[in-house]
Parts: C-alpha cells; sequence; structure tokens
C-alpha cells in the first residue's frame, strides 16, 4: 500500500528536515512545472558544455548558459534499467527492486512490483498531470511495471528497451495500446525519435495551464547508430573525412551503418534539437519562470553497435564507459534550468546522484512521502543554499561477474567479481587527486578500504530476484 503524506504536514516535516523557512516559502507558494530530459548512453564528455568539440550541442549548452551545470552528479548506475528504478523509486540499486536489464518474452524488462511507489506517483497525488515518452524499460505490457500503473497519465513509445535498438520500428506504445507502422516493415519511414518527440510537444501543448511532469527518457543516442540521412548527418561525415565501412559478408547484429562517427553525432544533434525546441516552447509561452528543466543522462557512453567513445572523448577523460563502476560508468552530464530560482551560468560541485531527485520533486510538489528513500532533496543546491550531503553513495551491477562501488567523500571503492569471490579485494582511488581513478592506493589506506567494505555490506539488502554476491547466486 502505497502512503502520501498531505501537503498540509509539509512545513513541520520540513522544518524538522534542515529546509530553511525561505525554502519552504518558496516551495510552498507555487508548484513548479518539472521537465525531466534523459539521454540514452550519453557520456558526461559527449556535451559541448562538459568540453565535447567534436559534436555541437549548442541547445543543451545554453540551457547550461541559462541554468546550472553540474560537475559531479551521478547516475542510478551503468546500465538502462535499474538506473531508472532508482530515479523513478528514489533507491540506490542496493535497495532497488529493479537492479538489472533482465528481459522478459515477447517484449519487457523486470517490472516495478505494485507496492514501489514512484515519484510519478507522488506529483500525480499531489495535482500533477504526468506524461512519459521515450523508454520506459521498468515492466513488460500488462505487468504492474507498465507506465500507468506507476503514475503515468500519458504515455508514448517504447516499452521494453531491446525494442528501443530499432530507430525503425514496427510498433510502439501509446498508454496501453500496441500501434502498429507497417510501412517500417519494408522501409525507414517513420523515425521513431521525431514521432516521440512530437507527441511529448503535443502533451505540452495540451498541459500547459496545468502543473505538469513531463518524463522524457528520449533513446538517442543508444545504439542501433541509425538516422536520417539529412543534411546534419553529411555534415559530419565531411568533417570526419569519415571512410565508407565495408559492408559485411555475414550476418550482423542489428542495423549496417558505414558511417559510424557522423551517424552518432548526427545522433546528439537530433537530441540537441529536441531538447532546444523543448526549451524554445517553455521560454515562448511564458511557462519559464514556474518550469524546472533538467537535463541528465543514464549511464556512461556505449561502445557496442559501432559506438566510438574513444573517438569522442565519450567519458570526459574518466576511466570506464556504460557497464564500468569507474567514474566514466556513472558520472553524468547534470543540467537544471529554472529561470528567476536557478541562477544563470552556475557551476556546481556537489556531488549527487539519481535518487535525490526523488526528494527534491517532492518537496517542490508539496508533499512528503512516508516512505524510505536513500536521496536527498537537491533544492539547497539548486537555489543557491547550503547542500545537505549523502554520507556515502552505492552502486551495483549484476553482470560481468557482479561489481558493487562506493564513493565516500572523496574516496572512491570498486569491488569487482563479487558473485564469485567473496569478501574479494576493494581498488581504491581518491577522486579529488586523481579523478581518472589511475592510481589504486587501497594498500596505503587499510582504514578507508575496511569503511567502504562496512559501507558495501550495509547499502546491499539482498533481494531473491536479484541475486549478487557469492551465497546470493546459484553455483
Amino acid at each position: 500500500m502505497k502512503h502520501l503524506v498531505p501537503a498540509l504536514l509539509l512545513p513541520i516535516l520540513l522544518a524538522n528536515s534542515g529546509i530553511t523557512q525561505a525554502q519552504q516559502k518558496n516551495t510552498r507558494n507555487r508548484q513548479p512545472n518539472i521537465i525531466l530530459i534523459v539521454a540514452d548512453d550519453l557520456g558526461h564528455g559527449d556535451v559541448g558544455c562538459y568540453g565535447q568539440q567534436k559534436t555541437t550541442t549548442p541547445n543543451i549548452d545554453q540551457l547550461a548558459a541559462t541554468g546550472m551545470r553540474f560537475t559531479q552528479f551521478y547516475s542510478g548506475t551503468t546500465v538502462c534499467a535499474p538506473s531508472r528504478a532508482s530515479l523513478m523509486t528514489g533507491q540506490h540499486t542496493g535497495h532497488t527492486p529493479i537492479r538489472g536489464n533482465r528481459g522478459f518474452q515477447p517484449e519487457g524488462q523486470f517490472p516495478l512490483p505494485d507496492s514501489s511507489l514512484t515519484i510519478a506517483e507522488v506529483l500525480k497525488k499531489a495535482g500533477y498531470v504526468t506524461g512519459a515518452f521515450g523508454k520506459w524499460g521498468m515492466g513488460y505490457p500488462g505487468s504492474t511495471g507498465e507506465p500507468l500503473k506507476q503514475g503515468i497519465d500519458r504515455f508514448y513509445g517504447y516499452n521494453c528497451q531491446s525494442e528501443a535498438h530499432n530507430y525503425y520500428p514496427d510498433h510502439l506504445w501509446d498508454n496501453d495500446r500496441r500501434v502498429e507502422f507497417p510501412a517500417n516493415r519494408t522501409g525507414d519511414v517513420m523515425y521513431s525519435g521525431d514521432k516521440i518527440h512530437a507527441a511529448a510537444m503535443d502533451f505540452l501543448q495540451q498541459n500547459k495551464r496545468k502543473p505538469f511532469f513531463l518524463f522524457l527518457p528520449y533513446t538517442l543516442p543508444h545504439g542501433d547508430l541509425d538516422v536520417p540521412r539529412d543534411s546534419v548527418y553529411q555534415r559530419y561525415v565531411k568533417l570526419f573525412n569519415e571512410q565508407s565501412l565495408p559492408v559485411p559478408t555475414g550476418p550482423i547484429k542489428g542495423r549496417f551503418e558505414p558511417y559510424p562517427h557522423a551517424a552518432f553525432a548526427a545522433m546528439v544533434s537530433r537530441l540537441d534539437r529536441y531538447v532546444g525546441e523543448v526549451y524554445h516552447y517553455v521560454q515562448q509561452n511564458g511557462l519559464a519562470d514556474n518550469t524546472l528543466i533538467i537535463f541528465t543522462s543514464d549511464n556512461g557512453p556505449h561502445r557496442e553497435d559501432g559506438g566510438d567513445p574513444k573517438f569522442f572523448n565519450g567519458n570526459g577523460g574518466f576511466r570506464g564507459i556504460k557497464r564500468d563502476m569507474y567514474e566514466g560508468g556513472i558520472r553524468v552530464p547534470f543540467i537544471a534550468n529554472w529561470k528567476g530560482t536557478i541562477k544563470a551560468g552556475v557551476t556546481n560541485d556537489q556531488p549527487a546522484a539519481w535518487w535525490d531527485l526523488f526528494p527534491t520533486f517532492q518537496q517542490l510538489a508539496n508533499i512528503l512521502v512516508w516512505k524510505n528513500i536513500d536521496g536527498i532533496s537537491i533544492v539547497p543546491a539548486l537555489t543557491g543554499q547550503p547542500q545537505p550531503s549523502h554520507e556515502y553513495f552505492y552502486w551495483e551491477f549484476h553482470e560481468q561477474g557482479g561489481k558493487q562501488a562506493v564513493r565516500w567523500g572523496d574516496w572512491k571503492g570498486v569491488r569487482l567479481n563479487v558473485s564469485t569471490v567473496k569478501d574479494g579485494p576493494i581498488e581504491l582511488y581518491d577522486l579529488k587527486n586523481d579523478p581518472a581513478e589511475q592510481k589504486n592506493i587501497a594498500a596505503d589506506h587499510p582504514e578507508v578500504v575496511k569503511q567502504i567494505a562496512t559501507y558495501m555490506q550495509q547499502a546491499h539488502v539482498s533481494d531473491p530476484n536479484w541475486p549478487v554476491l557469492v551465497g546470493e547466486v546459484k553455483p
């Protein structure tokens, strides 16, 4: 059963949480619209305002120039479904009910249970109209985890993340109705990114007079690398002086892309165009003073399906990519924009994570949840006030032998092969002096390693659906 605390109790509860009266007044007097834009497999370094040199992202850069850019923001984990579950539930992956990308046939992923309380449900209860457009990946059609059963009023896009690899699909989901696109079975007629974005813009138009929560988990630039061969694509082919790859003679997985660098760059540019259209709609329709726009990514850059993070420096110089527990796999771009509330052009070095968005949004919506969550509201950071800090951050990953990671202050601990080795060695890095995690200094700081091991044990709550440690995993 899902329990919500009435807004009338909010000032009392906020007073006991260390939030100032000024902040209480700011959140009590209005319920801002919330637009949460999530790119798919976009690395920390794939955006211009984070140092990207090869691909242009003028609209995302403008969002940062007129808002706040975080330098130490983390995703829920290093792959899609559990990262999104962390965002929706406000829990890290030691607690979330989804901790991996496990799929179901014919389509869909392991579902959020009915007992889960999502931020969409919280906002809906507070009077928001809620929409999600893009890739869901948290419950197959008909399951307890499908969008309409988790607080979403309007959904359009892919239910299943595996289906989302195909940018010219034969179907998408409109709420709980499967919409067929038979023309895509014989040709590239309907590009899903454009179709999904158009539906999102319709949602904005229809609901601009109400408090709304618009969740935009776009699929770009996740593989397959596929984008219309327009002038943007052709410009990147010429810019990179890219030579066409030879057509494979044997079977291939997904679609063949002869110019993968150009395709990836064009996908990022197309994503940037979507962001710009959302941003400019808000500005031009009198919504900017009461709309928080967030742009982020679900994990680090990918190498599959022709992706080349090395060419683009997609991880921003950090170690690792998607599926790694090093910074390049989990540190992501995060930009917050809210005219008149968030100062323009600010860079914020406060460490924070996706599970912090749940309490942030619930504070803005003037409602608290009687629920054990791991996040801390970042409203203070957004409004220039002193920000409470986490004691530690925790991640786990259930593939490649199992992995755990903890950030404690500037210390970062990574443990590999946790499914096969009990209490294995922990790598230790000093992120302040070694942000690229090049020097393992575990032998020099045994007391720090011991504390991080304690945090790993404390943060991981065993779930029979998601065995990962030795003793949980069946031999």
